[in-house]
């Protein structure tokens, strides 16, 4: 009797281990599966998040009304015109347009250092800001916040900022021709709005930066 009692519980277990073969080989298909989906994610890093295409036009838009609303009508003006932004230096002994030196700050270029009463190119002051905001961060920031970075860095630390630029000689980086004629463009600039007349044609309007 305990014979046969046995050798029924021996069948039935086998039955039963069969019966649950295929959900036991699902089961562990479905685990192998996840477990190399993680192991994948975790070779690629971090999930990567839909590229947006209108987001740098819309972060630029932001930090071009941020630009207008710190520095004064006429400065942003003249950025808005010329594409760049004027800065007297202030180490020296006089400070606005009698002073002995002056910078243009570039959108992702460096601040050039200049004489603003003959022109003459002094030298290029090489500064990054990276964006660090998420989870696009990357190592440029929107043009006019660039702009605004460099120039928040120059009136208020003016010193700071040089002292811990890259410095180069004009030509590094930017032609020094270029600069030059950004230097007439400037003193024609500020001539026409002294004297009343619009701004001559073929600069940029409102809202998109001369390159």
């Amino acid at each position: 009797m305990a014979l046969a009692l046995g050798t029924a519980a021996v069948v039935l277990v086998a039955l039963l281990c069969e019966l649950g073969r295929p959900r036991a080989t699902e089961l562990a298909k479905a685990a192998l599966g996840s477990w190399r989906a993680r192991r994948h994610a975790s070779l690629r890093g971090p999930a990567l998040v839909a590229y947006d295409p209108g987001r740098e036009l819309r972060a630029e838009h932001r930090a071009r009304e941020l630009l207008r609303s710190c520095i004064e009508p006429e400065d942003w003006a003249m950025y808005r015109d010329l594409g760049f932004l004027r800065v007297w230096g202030r180490l020296g002994d006089r400070d606005g347009p009698g002073a002995a030196y002056a910078y243009l700050i570039y959108p992702h270029r460096p601040i050039v250092a200049f004489v603003p009463h003959t022109g003459a190119l002094l030298n290029e002051y090489c500064v990054a800001f990276p964006d660090h905001s998420k989870p696009y961060g990357s190592s440029r920031l929107p043009d006019s916040d660039d702009v605004l970075a460099k120039w928040m860095a120059l009136t208020a630390d003016e010193r700071g900022l040089i002292n811990g630029a890259n410095m180069h000689l004009p030509g590094r980086q930017i032609d020094p021709d270029l600069i030059r004629r950004d230097l007439q463009r400037l003193a024609r600039w500020e001539r026409e709005r002294a004297g009343g007349r619009p701004v001559a044609a073929g600069r940029q309007a409102e809202g998109v930066p001369a390159a």
